[in-house]
């Protein structure tokens, strides 16, 4: 399973609703973690339906400092 920082460089797959892996900084006390169909640890695909409510801003703030990778 990946876990990529919170303050690492986005990835492609990434998007304010999503993310590739988790970014949550405590992923054991994230209310959706291992819940079917949402938690990137139990997802074939490891994408994350439920970032961080921070999530939005703080992609905004990455996608100006990184630009968006293509990873």
């Amino acid at each position: 399973m990946k876990r990529f920082d919170f303050h690492a460089s986005p990835n492609a797959e990434d998007s304010e609703k999503q993310t590739l892996g988790c970014r949550h900084s405590e992923p054991k006390i994230c209310g959706k973690n291992s819940m079917p169909a949402v938690c990137a640890f139990v997802r074939a695909d490891e994408m994350c339906q439920a970032p961080p409510r921070s999530w939005p801003k703080q992609y905004d703030k990455l996608l100006h400092q990184f630009g968006k990778n293509t990873k």
